[in-house]
Parts: structure tokens; sequence; C-alpha cells
């Protein structure tokens, strides 16, 4: 889920917020040049810096999913969320001109197909937070 810069453009954090107080702590991790091409190409994915991917990874033992892949999911839903609602829009369009004419539209059958991807999406979004 990203955030809203001032203007209006959308992006997402790569950093973590800051904490109130700073963070006191500090810790280095050496690894293989193998080891560096995993993980950059893992906190890529993610869109995240390598620092955040170990710090989420390491604290995530207790909840089985990282914050990043918790807020990647929660957009997921809210992206199928607005799909669903443009859709359902068509739907009554569509029924309203069907009950008007008495003839089914055109596009009605796309529409629900339309409709059945996306509580496919919303399925896979809920399998993936219920997996965690």
């Amino acid at each position: 889920m990203g955030e809203e810069s001032p203007g209006g453009r959308r992006f997402t954090r790569r950093r973590r917020a800051n904490a109130p107080g700073g963070r006191q702590h500090r810790h280095e991790v050496k690894v293989t040049p193998e080891e560096e091409a995993v993980l950059l190409r893992l906190a890529l994915a993610q869109e995240v810096t390598v620092p955040r991917l170990l710090v989420e990874s390491a604290l995530a033992s207790e909840t089985g999913e990282t914050a990043t892949e918790r807020r990647n999911a929660i957009a997921e839903l809210f992206r199928a969320h607005r799909l669903l609602a443009a859709i359902s829009n068509n739907v009554n369009q569509m029924a309203k001109a069907t009950n008007a004419t008495g003839e089914v539209q055109e596009d009605l059958v796309e529409t629900l197909r339309a409709v059945r991807r996306t509580a496919g999406r919303i399925d896979e979004a809920i399998d993936g937070l219920s997996l965690s």
C-alpha cells in the first residue's frame, strides 16, 4: 500500500518510518557475493531496502509474514475492492438496460467474467493472508 506524495502521486516507501527517539542499535552482517545477490533480489521484489528486508524477515518468525508482505496483500485487496465496485456499477447499468428493453446486453458475459476474475483475485489475496 503506497503513500501519497504532496503532488498526489503514489509511491512505495522503501525505508522504514522513523522511530520515536531513533534507533540506537546497529548490527553489521557480512555476506558472500551469492548471498548479496539473493538479498538484493528479494529486497527488489518486495520494494524494500536490504536492511529493512533483514529486520522484517527476522521479526516475522513470530507472525510468519513480514510487514511488507502484509502491506502488499492489503493493497491488493484494496485494488480488487475498487475493481469490484467499478464492475458492479457496470452490472447495475446492464441490468437496468435489460429490464427496460427485455434484451440482454452484449457486454454482460464479459462483465460477469470480470466479476469471476476479481473474485478469484480476492480469494487468492485472502488465501495468501491465511497461509501466513
